[in-house]
């Protein structure tokens, strides 16, 4: 299966301004039904490189780095909520005037399609969700079960471990959310340092946990639009996951009890459209067939 380079996968892409900042996307090309891909924390659209051309050959594929993640603009006086996140998402499907859409999301990306599914209750997004497919992320603060950087991140001295984090630890917390036979490569974990880092990014680290914070106080804002889902929906989810894996299903189960379309990876961590890029792929096919 392809795996661009980080270069390649740059230089493939495009910016447009939002709220006065650059912000990075891809977009394969300009015709066919859109499918939006939402990375994770603290990842980016380069997370989808491994399916990229095989999603292009059936959808108008479109993802955006996230304002504070990968080749985007990072400034530190910037509110980096969910809210703001959505408003991206918003600013760039009306860039690329696309009116209706498909969601293929991932961690992070998750808690932003609970947001776009509140506005959209609410009559305030101004696109159409067409259907939703969710990788690996929590969906409910109760499940979730951050690694002990991530605790560090969120906590007062997290603005100090986010600046100084060695590379090894970085290293270490990814890869520990991988599946036991699935782990990055060196050269995998190079390229994630390169996005973390990149536009001096580890200086607001802490700023873009808080998300985590967000989930608790709003739980009762991003819950029942999952419970009142009307899109057709797909739940993909790598059981060997420890922030949220087959304990996140077992709960999602309880919450979400009218969705049964659910496809459990054993051996596969955090990230199943990494480390199962074929399995992901062609289960995502099958349901949009």
């Amino acid at each position: 299966m392809p795996n661009e380079s980080l270069t390649d996968w740059k230089e493939s892409g495009a910016y447009f301004e939002h709220a006065g900042h650059r912000t990075f996307y891809r977009q394969s090309s300009r015709i066919g039904d859109a499918l939006l891909c939402m990375h994770g924390f603290p990842t980016s659209s380069f997370d989808f490189r491994k399916i990229w051309d095989a999603l292009s050959g059936r959808f108008r594929v479109v993802a955006a780095d996230m304002i504070g993640y990968g080749f985007s603009a990072k400034p530190y006086e910037f509110d980096y909520t969910t809210f703001a996140q959505a408003d991206l998402i918003q600013a760039l499907l009306w860039h690329l005037n696309v009116d209706r859409f498909h969601i293929f999301a991932h961690d992070y990306g998750n808690t932003i399609t609970q947001e776009l599914l509140a506005r959209d209750a609410e009559g305030l997004l101004d696109c159409r969700i067409e259907s939703i497919c969710f990788l690996n992320g929590a969906l409910f603060p109760e499940t979730h079960r951050p690694i002990l950087a991530q605790k560090l991140l969120i906590s007062p001295v997290g603005r100090y471990f986010g600046r100084f984090i060695p590379d090894s630890r970085f290293a270490s917390g990814l890869a520990s959310i991988f599946g036991p036979r699935t782990k990055p490569t060196a050269g995998e974990i190079e390229d994630y340092l390169t996005l973390f880092k990149y536009n001096d990014g580890k200086r607001i680290a802490h700023k873009l946990i808080r998300y985590m914070r967000e989930r608790q106080k709003y739980r009762e804002r991003w819950v029942p639009p999952l419970q009142h889902m009307s899109q057709p929906f797909l739940f993909i989810n790598g059981s060997s996951d420890p922030i949220s894996g087959e304990h996140l299903v077992e709960r999602f189960r309880e919450i979400v009890p009218d969705q049964k379309n659910i496809v459990e990876l054993p051996g596969i961590g955090h990230f199943p459209h990494l480390e199962a890029p074929h399995d992901v792929l062609a289960r995502l096919l099958a349901f949009h067939s």
